[in-house]
């Protein structure tokens, strides 16, 4: 069935529903008799009369009741099919995906989005953990998370985090058998657990600061990971001074299972931000999910 057809059965519909061209051109905003001239294009392609016209009335033919009772319940279900999508556009649902670095997830994400999927049943949220920079336009993701400084400069960013700072730490075990590091240099005669960029695939160059100088350091030792959970770990039993988010060894801190170096020398870093395409018609639910995470 080609289209025009399709709406001129619509049309007919309309005058059948009405028992009035004039009614049915005043409920379809057009004029009587383009009605009526579409209405007699339609029967002479079909070979068929679906009306009969009187002075008073116009009521379908039987071939036009057998037309109405196959068309009405399918325009109906379509009509239906049609309100539950606009539904959908105006509420919360549907699935949001995600891709983050784990202390990201773990430090700001999660927490947020805890609650709100309790108050939210109906939005599912997909976080796939990647500590390297995703393409989110090509990998189909919703949204990504980066430090503020990383966002690229055309994308929307929402900050949805504070400033955050690395801190150097060992166990006390490792520094009883050697000379506590006062300055970063100092760090070159240390065991170090490394940490690969997975961006780039190189190691990351330790960041440190104090009284506007800057300084970076390349350390090394027998351990690299790509994860700072596993750099913990490692620091833990003794396998050296691990570089890692604060935040993240406040407990070992507290209990002493880990002591922190160079204090003075840990800078500020730019704290989290949700980034996302600008040229994107966002769902209800994406919606929802970044008024969430954003810092008030």
């Amino acid at each position: 069935m080609k289209r025009e057809d399709l709406n001129d059965m619509l049309w007919f519909l309309a005058v059948a529903e009405e028992r009035s061209f004039t009614k049915a051109a005043a409920k379809l905003g057009t004029s009587q008799s383009t009605i009526s001239h579409t209405i007699k294009k339609l029967e002479a392609r079909m070979g068929l009369r679906l009306l009969t016209r009187t002075t008073r009335n116009v009521s379908p033919t039987e071939a036009g009741e057998r037309l109405i009772r196959s068309l009405a319940p399918r325009i109906e279900e379509l009509e239906s099919e049609i309100d539950e999508l606009m539904e959908i556009r105006d509420k919360p649902a549907g699935t949001v995906r995600i891709t983050l670095s784990d202390y990201a997830q773990e430090s700001v994400v999660w927490p947020k989005l805890r609650p709100l999927l309790r108050q939210f049943p109906d939005i599912k949220v997909e976080l796939n953990s990647d500590n390297g920079f995703r393409n989110i336009v090509e990998e189909k993701f919703d949204a990504g998370v980066r430090l503020g400084e990383s966002v690229d400069k055309d994308m929307i960013a929402v900050r949805i985090g504070p400033d955050w700072r690395l801190v150097a730490v060992a166990s006390p075990e490792y520094l009883k058998a050697r000379t506590a590091p006062k300055t970063p240099q100092d760090l070159v005669g240390h065991d170090c657990i490394n940490h690969r960029q997975a961006r780039a695939g190189g190691l990351y160059a330790w960041e440190f600061e104090k009284d506007g100088r800057e300084v970076r350091v390349r350390v090394n030792g027998q351990l690299t990971f790509n994860t700072s959970y596993a750099m913990i770990d490692a620091a833990i039993a003794g396998y050296g001074i691990a570089y890692v988010p604060e935040t993240l060894v406040e407990q070992e801190r507290a209990t002493g299972r880990l002591i922190q170096i160079l204090d003075d020398w840990s800078p500020m870093f730019p704290g989290y931000y949700l980034f996302y395409p600008s040229r994107r018609q966002n769902s209800p639910a994406f919606k929802v999910v970044v008024d969430a995470l954003r810092v008030r």
